[in-house]
């Protein structure tokens, strides 16, 4: 190399040596780095990062011996402003032949065989290729970890917020641990372990994997909605007394009409064929709500608004009994008064037909009449006699239209 070439050449690698050193102090103190070297780390990101720090320590070793013959050649060079033949050779050696001495037991697994070291000593352009190669090794572990904890330690921070609130709310509402919050805190714990010590466990395809996070946070949401609802009920209690106090009524009302119909139908309605109504719903259900008192009492609000809810459909189902039962005894009764109905109706048309002193209507309405005004009321017999009074009176009614 001629003077100017070590002089061009030196002033490159210098400013080559200087971006190196710079990148390889930003990489030491890059937010990932610092975390992976304070974190108690387990697991694949243990073993990751144990690679990457040797991987480091060797791209430290290798980056003094480059600088060590960056440096001699410097010494070298400032001797004399015009150097001889032979200090131009031994510049030349040193920045373009195989000056780089390998640090011992740093030569990557790569770069060996199994007799050893393929190379002892390289190039400094060789030996810049293999700090660019350990450089983006290192560089994509650190960043790999680091982009793990960004989508890990936020969400995870904020699932464990709510899980205190919900902890705090439940403890408000019984003063005792919530079994299912206890078992969403175990998982929890130990999903904040893995995610803390060893995030790149849960990376899937590139991308960090939410999932055991996300179904921990819908437990979460709905936990702290059930207990909110808890939260709420006991807030308003006595509305919600006042509320299931007036189903209970309604349902003893019901049923009280029930079983007045019911033993009208029988005294009324011949072979009724009625099941026998149901007694005591509203007493059963008063007894609860006097068993859900000694649990307000005793503060155990989340177990009473289960049983509160309970209460509230048991309500529900037995107004809906109730009534079933009502209807059919009152159905009865209103299919009478229906027959009735239009017997007199019929008898209105007959007159207006000019057809009152017909014998044989007469006969029919009259029976018709008998057996819907006697006690017990056949109703079947009732139906068909007022079904051939009606026909008795079309028919009468044809022959009159066709004699005119």
């Amino acid at each position: 190399m001629s003077r100017e070439g070590v002089d061009h050449a030196l002033r490159t690698l210098r400013q080559e040596r200087d971006r190196i050193s710079a990148s390889l102090l930003e990489l030491d103190g890059h937010d990932g780095s610092r975390l992976l070297e304070g974190a108690r780390l387990t697991g694949e990101t243990w073993r990751r990062w144990e690679e990457a720090k040797a991987v480091m320590a060797g791209l430290w070793a290798l980056f003094d011996a480059y600088q060590r013959v960056l440096d001699a050649a410097s010494e070298l060079r400032g001797r004399s402003p015009r150097p001889d033949m032979a200090t131009l050779v031994d510049l030349s050696g040193l920045l373009s032949g195989t000056s780089v001495e390998l640090p011992d037991g740093e030569i990557p697994l790569r770069d060996r065989t199994l007799l050893g070291p393929q190379e002892e000593r390289v190039t400094l352009d060789d030996a810049v290729a293999m700090m660019s190669d350990a450089y983006e090794f290192v560089a994509g572990e650190v960043a790999a970890a680091d982009a793990a904890w960004t989508a890990l330690l936020l969400p995870l921070e904020a699932v464990e917020e709510s899980w205190r609130e919900t902890a705090r709310l439940a403890h408000s509402l019984d003063g005792t641990r919530h079994p299912e919050l206890d078992r969403v805190g175990r998982e929890l714990t130990a999903l904040g372990k893995v995610i803390r010590t060893d995030p790149l466990s849960l990376v899937r395809d590139g991308g960090a994997d939410t999932g055991r996070l996300d179904r921990v946070r819908t437990i979460l949401t709905s936990l702290g909605d059930e207990l909110a609802g808890v939260a709420r009920m006991r807030d308003d209690y006595a509305d919600h007394v006042a509320r299931v106090t007036a189903s209970i009524e309604e349902v003893e009302g019901t049923e009280r009409r029930a079983c007045e119909a019911h033993a009208m139908a029988l005294a009324k309605i011949q072979s009724p064929n009625l099941p026998e109504p149901s007694r005591g719903l509203g007493v059963a259900l008063r007894d609860r709500l006097t068993a859900l008192e000694r649990l307000r009492e005793a503060g155990r609000w989340v177990e009473m608004a289960g049983r509160f809810a309970e209460l509230e459909r048991a309500a529900d189902e037995a107004l809906e009994r109730a009534r079933g039962d009502l209807r059919l005894s009152a159905g009865l009764l209103d299919r009478r008064g229906e027959l009735r109905g239009r017997l007199e109706a019929y008898l209105a048309k007959a007159a207006r037909l000019g057809l009152v002193e017909d014998e044989r209507l007469t006969v029919l309405y009259g029976e018709a009449r008998d057996v819907l005004w006697t006690a017990p009321c056949d109703l079947r017999r009732a139906t068909t006699v007022l079904a051939e009074y009606q026909r008795a009176i079309r028919a009468c009614e044809s022959e009159t239209g066709s004699r005119r």
